[in-house]
């Protein structure tokens, strides 16, 4: 790539980073020769903060990094792409971007899983979540066994209200036990995805 730096007085060139799995745009940063050039060694996005006045690496103090996926330059030279798969909430408000919907109405599970990264580590008095990673593996695939015969158990009836509820908590429960095998819902869409492309 041959980006043109001077175009721009800081010789800084805005840099858009881009979900690689739901293609949500992330956020916007700006990079550099070196901040790019680290990006490609590291495969941490890497930015030139203006206000700190140096390089800076996406989640170096949250541990939210930025995986590069891919990098490309726009037309003109001087803007970048860069689809990455983030490790945890990009948005310093702990939403999954910058330009978070209110409602979160598209990839709501992908949403949810980065609120059960941040309620992992709340106080277990505050946080359910907490509590139950509190109490171990064992435990969270235990409420996962219940929760799925508790589904079963409605299904049998005509009670849409309480099967939809039943579902949506074997969800978030099966979410919960992903987490804590460190994994999560995109991992088992890509064994999906191999799957039906055979």
């Amino acid at each position: 790539m041959k980006i043109d730096y001077a175009k721009y007085a800081d010789g800084l060139v805005p840099a858009i980073v881009q979900d690689f799995h739901t293609h949500k745009v992330l956020m916007l940063g700006f990079m550099n020769a070196e901040a790019l050039e680290k990006t490609e060694q590291t495969g941490k996005v890497t930015f030139f903060s203006r206000s700190k006045g140096r390089l800076w690496t996406k989640g170096e103090e949250s541990g939210n990094f930025l995986e590069v996926k891919s990098i490309t330059e726009d037309c003109d030279h001087d803007t970048l792409l860069i689809k990455a798969h983030p490790l945890g909430p990009v948005c310093h408000t702990g939403a999954d971007t910058c330009w978070s919907e209110r409602n979160h109405s598209d990839n709501f599970l992908f949403y949810l899983e980065d609120i059960i990264r941040l309620r992992k580590k709340a106080s277990p008095d505050e946080s359910y979540v907490a509590r139950l990673f509190g109490k171990g593996l064992n435990k969270i695939a235990q409420k996962v066994g219940e929760e799925a015969v508790e589904l079963v158990i409605e299904a049998k009836d005509n009670n849409d209200d309480l099967f939809l509820n039943e579902a949506a908590d074997l969800m978030f429960h099966y979410l919960l036990l992903l987490n804590a095998k460190g994994h999560n819902l995109q991992a088992v869409m890509d064994v999906l995805q191999k799957r039906h492309s055979k």
